[in-house]
């Protein structure tokens, strides 16, 4: 699928998020790595284009970020209709939410190690990847925690914690199976789109320039 239908899909999925939302503070803080990460993945999309898995794999996650920041990840409907089926104690979007927090960007990271690093094929770009993602997922922790300083309870939709104490390690954890899934599931998928994009980028081998 182009790119740009993926570009398209997100913008469309900002908008529509956009619209009623029930707190305008937190669908921001929810969905700015979207509002961030779209116009740079297309002003970049000619000197540094990415696979077609990374480009619908952001477009998965922006989706996810937009449902979370339009309802608040503790009140999404389809997590209510999750927890009541099974019996659960809460909402699992959030967690859902954290899981591909691990799992995209594991091949985001993966193909800008692999691309612009001597680390593509070493055995270091599995555990190193993992371990950038771990990081970010502090980071994102952390943040979560500035906006409770700040805000105080009226972070409480940001952090979705639903009154669990465990919730920050379980996000990092969620976090973490969702990386290590995502190398265990697509890495050798990865590794065949980065190949064909080599080839789409390299000169063709004896090509020269009209006189």
């Amino acid at each position: 699928m182009p790119p740009a239908v993926f570009a398209g899909a997100v913008a469309v999925g900002l908008a529509v998020s956009a619209w009623g939302v029930r707190d305008r503070t937190t669908w921001f803080l929810e969905t700015v790595w979207a509002l961030v990460g779209l116009p740079l993945v297309v002003l970049t999309r000619r000197r540094f284009p990415l696979t077609g898995l990374l480009c619908g794999l952001l477009a998965v996650h922006a989706l996810v970020l937009a449902v979370g920041g339009h309802y608040t990840y503790a009140q999404v409907p389809v997590g209510d209709w999750v927890r009541d089926s099974f019996g659960l104690e809460r909402n699992p979007y959030d967690r859902f939410g954290h899981l591909m927090q691990g799992f995209v960007p594991a091949v985001l990271v993966r193909e800008l190690l692999s691309r612009t690093s001597p680390l593509r094929g070493s055995r270091w770009l599995a555990p190193l990847t993992v371990c950038a993602c771990m990081a970010f997922s502090a980071c994102f922790e952390l943040l979560e925690w500035l906006a409770a300083v700040i805000g105080g309870q009226g972070a409480d939709a940001f952090l979705a914690t639903q009154g669990d104490v465990w919730d920050t390690q379980w996000d990092m954890f969620c976090a973490l199976v969702g990386a290590v899934l995502s190398l265990l599931l697509l890495s050798r998928a990865h590794d065949g789109q980065l190949r064909t994009l080599d080839r789409r980028r390299r000169p063709s081998a004896g090509r020269r320039d009209p006189a």
